[in-house]
């Protein structure tokens, strides 16, 4: 379904329930993801909470949308941090935008809402002693009285690559090329059309490519390279963590913080690492700036 057929049967005397369903309809057929339609409906849905029932999308103005703002910042008794709110205040953008831009409402009354960034904090990075002592845990099962190689394949692809969780548990054994004419590399995919962009190809060491050859003769995986549910993985990289002492709670995006800032200080170009994580050049600004304050820091 189109975009402009999704917004059709729209006038601006609709209710703004009815322009919310509709406008769902098309995040569906944009192939957002069902967590991200949730998101945003649960954003907008608060506002229609807020507004009259009898309220036409016509009828909302920008003072209308500015004093949902207020209340949901200081006057509504659930708290609302500075990332809840900013995502909130994105969410009614995209709605209003959307209903503009396909010719619904003449005016868009979010556009003079003035967007809020919230910068979350800084995140927690392994130092190079940190990260060897974490690398030595995990070898010790790789070359223990029982040789387990698990451990040693799952921590250093992700510090060698910098994927984030959700990606590293849908890659699959097609998706490793040891053979490539540049070097073994993975390809990082996505099922959605809208993060074809996050799309990449990440180069592999060799020392990962043993690993892995010994990984795969103990464990025989047919299909996903690591079949275990996200918490399972978890606890592999805790236990790790607590076997190399670091005090500090290893994690997936420890472990993407950390790749990112051996790259950033070692000099790679920005925009090099920028695509080596997938993030967009919008979502690049907020952690350039962060990279640039753990760099900075002793």
């Amino acid at each position: 379904m189109s975009p402009s057929n999704t917004s059709a049967h729209l006038t601006p005397q609709a209710p703004l329930g009815t322009a919310i369903k509709a406008w769902e309809l098309y995040l569906y057929d944009q192939g957002r993801s069902p967590n991200t339609v949730k998101a945003f409906l649960s954003d907008v849905n608060l506002l229609a909470g807020f507004l009259p029932p009898d309220r036409q999308i016509g009828a909302v103005t920008t003072a209308d949308l500015n004093r949902f703002f207020k209340w949901m910042e200081k006057e509504r008794d659930v708290p609302c941090s500075p990332k809840t709110l900013a995502r909130r205040i994105t969410s009614v953008k995209s709605l209003f935008r959307w209903l503009h831009q396909y010719g619904t409402l003449t005016l868009d009354p979010a556009e003079k809402v003035a967007q809020r960034s919230a910068i979350s904090p800084l995140p927690q990075v392994l130092t190079e002693d940190e990260m060897q002592a974490a690398l030595e845990a995990a070898d010790r099962h790789r070359r223990g009285p029982k040789p387990d190689a698990r451990s040693y394949a799952l921590l250093s692809l992700l510090l060698n690559t910098g994927i984030k969780k959700s990606e590293c548990l849908g890659i699959h054994l097609n998706h490793i090329d040891l053979d490539s004419q540049g070097g073994p590399l993975v390809f990082v995919r996505y099922a959605s059309p809208s993060n074809r962009y996050k799309e990449r190809k990440l180069l592999l060491t060799e020392e990962w490519v043993t690993a892995y050859k010994e990984y795969l003769a103990q464990y025989a995986p047919t299909d996903q390279l690591f079949p275990w549910s996200p918490r399972r993985l978890e606890y592999l990289l805790e236990d790790i963590g607590e076997e190399a002492a670091l005090g500090k709670h290893l994690s997936f995006d420890m472990c993407r913080w950390t790749c990112a800032l051996r790259d950033y200080k070692g000099g790679m170009e920005f925009d090099r690492i920028r695509q080596k994580l997938g993030v967009s050049k919008i979502q690049w600004r907020e952690l350039n700036m962060k990279l640039r304050q753990l760099s900075e820091m002793k």
